[in-house]
């Protein structure tokens, strides 16, 4: 981002090009920079190029006026400056001239052609065929090429090929078999990326003309397939935890204490991606799992201390209040020493350092509030539920 801003400063006075600075992509391969990617189908049937470029350009000025989304633009242009080659074919007819070799030709002098590879100090080598940049510089270069003819002699280019100057589309893509214009954005500071699909869709939806829809494709296409899979893995690991430990408990009212008491530690790992100006990604995801097991664990031994206590014939209230204190310099020795480890991550720089700095924040702000406010709820939690398990067990 500094290295964006500090290019942008250097560029913004240049008026006759439109430049935007975007990081790459989270994951290579995945599109061509950071933050989301769509594209705009032109599904009328009619493939007028420059009503889709009005269209591309119109949604993408209007994204960048709200306040979930940034940097809006595509580089859709249907009247890009292009040259245009003209082979006169009755002129290479007489001077012996395959069209079609006199083109592979101008692709290697100009494109590049690879050739072979060579083994050299233990390194492989490709051998690619190209002209000196010296000599294809300017577009009339083309006209001072040669090629062969069919009696070996050379030809040049001038003879029987033009260059015109021309306006059109640098490229035209299909996506799902429609002409489409590929968008690119960032959500705002402080939004996530699943806030700026949301407010895409809905604008799309809103105001894109009858005929024209939206369809996302690279890393924003694969986010919008996984849909909530996290809501459904989150419920998975709660309803693994609770078939454990009703069955380690054999009950099914025991349970509760430990799972209700969870969403302290997520309101800790939220609270601490929000003082940091983090966002809700695979990495506080990744660090919310682990903290259900992490928190999970503490709240466990001190329901099977209290447990304890409570068969050795203490009251309900007097055995969580001792499971708690006998759990409790354990419990701050373990979950402090987690979180000071934690540090070096919260602090990272460098490459990487968001996903290090998001997983390092989620998880210690989650142990932190879940292992505080752990030690005054479970025991708490633990007296109403095993006080309606000794209520249920009387009336049987």
């Amino acid at each position: 981002d500094q290295l964006a801003e500090s290019f942008y400063q250097q560029t913004k006075e240049i008026k006759e090009a439109n430049i935007q600075f975007l990081p790459p992509p989270a994951v290579p391969g995945f599109g061509n920079a950071s933050g989301f990617e769509f594209r705009i189908q032109d599904r009328t049937g009619t493939g007028d190029l420059k009503k889709l470029s009005a269209v591309t350009n119109q949604f993408a000025s209007l994204l960048n006026k709200l306040p979930e989304i940034q940097n809006t633009f595509s580089s859709f242009d249907p009247n890009f400056p292009q040259f245009m080659i003209e082979v006169d074919q009755d002129a290479a007819a007489q001077k012996g001239v395959d069209i079609q070799s006199a083109m592979d030709n101008l692709q290697t002098l100009l494109g590049s052609f690879y050739a072979t590879n060579f083994i050299r100090y233990g390194q492989m080598y490709k051998v690619m065929v190209q002209s000196h940049p010296n000599y294809r510089i300017h577009p009339d270069d083309v006209l001072r090429f040669h090629t062969k003819n069919n009696k070996g002699e050379m030809v040049p280019y001038s003879s029987f090929i033009r260059i015109n100057k021309v306006f059109g589309p640098e490229q035209v893509t299909r996506f799902n078999m429609f002409t489409s214009a590929m968008v690119n954005g960032e959500p705002a500071p402080g939004f996530s990326s699943g806030t700026a699909l949301e407010t895409i869709k809905f604008a799309a939806t809103k105001h894109l003309p009858k005929g024209y829809t939206i369809e996302w494709s690279g890393m924003t296409r694969e986010e919008n397939l996984a849909g909530n899979q996290t809501v459904f893995i989150f419920g998975i690991c709660l309803l693994f935890i609770y078939l454990l430990l009703s069955a380690q408990y054999e009950s099914f009212l025991l349970p509760f204490p430990i799972l209700l008491f969870l969403p302290i530690g997520a309101m800790g790992t939220y609270l601490f991606l929000l003082i940091f100006g983090l966002q809700n990604n695979i990495y506080a995801q990744v660090a919310l799992v682990m903290l259900i097991g992490l928190l999970g664990k503490n709240a466990i031994l001190i329901i099977e201390f209290a447990i304890q206590k409570q068969k050795s014939g203490l009251s309900v209230f007097e055995a969580a209040k001792q499971g708690a204190l006998t759990r409790l310099r354990p419990i701050l020795m373990t979950s402090f020493a987690f979180i000071a480890g934690l540090i070096p991550l919260m602090l990272a720089n460098g490459a990487g350092a968001i996903g290090n700095r998001t997983i390092g924040s989620a998880s210690a702000g989650g142990m932190l509030i879940g292992t505080i406010g752990g030690l005054l709820l479970i025991p708490c939690l633990y007296v109403i539920f095993q006080g309606l398990l000794n209520k249920k067990r009387n009336e049987a």
